[in-house]
């Protein structure tokens, strides 16, 4: 089997396992795209062990700072403008998001910009049937905090990603 052909069918089987996972027994627990996301990334980065690695670190790097800048925004008041306070930490956040690429672990920016827009993404579009949403969720220590559930969907779709690399270069064999 072509290395093409086989990275396409371990890709589709395990994509099948991973979205039947976050959507059934998982759900709640793990978002099937944020999975893709780190799965996608980890390809990206190189598909080996390495890559592994700096796609989990750097995603969840990214997740922290996005979690931070959250915090900021919605707890500190600031006599600015709306847009301006938001755009001040947004601009200190993402310095740091790149500032680390210097250390071999948070070497892949995208992977960093990957968590944080995903994790900011998440908070401020995922509608609740409260209207509080993810926001009011943020120091919660459980899956209802955006840090935490898109921090485990990036392990486990780096996971999968990885796996899946290892039955395609079984396949292609």
């Amino acid at each position: 089997m072509s290395k093409l052909t086989a990275l396409s069918v371990s890709i589709a089987l395990l994509g099948g396992v991973w979205a039947f996972l976050a959507l059934g027994p998982l759900a709640g627990f793990v978002l099937v795209w944020a999975g893709f996301i780190a799965w996608g990334c980890y390809f990206h980065t190189g598909g080996d062990a390495a890559a592994l690695n700096k796609t989990i670190a750097g995603t969840i790097y990214g997740a922290v700072l996005a979690w931070v800048a959250l915090m900021l925004i919605v707890n500190v008041s600031v006599p600015l403008p709306a847009p301006l306070w938001p755009a001040i930490v947004v601009a200190v956040t993402v310095f740091f998001l790149v500032i680390v690429a210097s250390i071999d672990l948070l070497s892949v920016v995208p992977a960093q910009v990957y968590g944080y827009a995903a994790t900011v993404a998440y908070s401020l579009q995922t509608p609740t049937t409260d209207a509080g949403g993810p926001l009011h969720s943020l120091t919660t220590v459980g899956f209802a905090n955006p840090l935490i559930l898109l921090a485990v969907s990036y392990v486990i779709g780096a996971i999968f990603g990885m796996l899946s690399g290892k039955l395609s270069g079984a396949l292609s064999k």
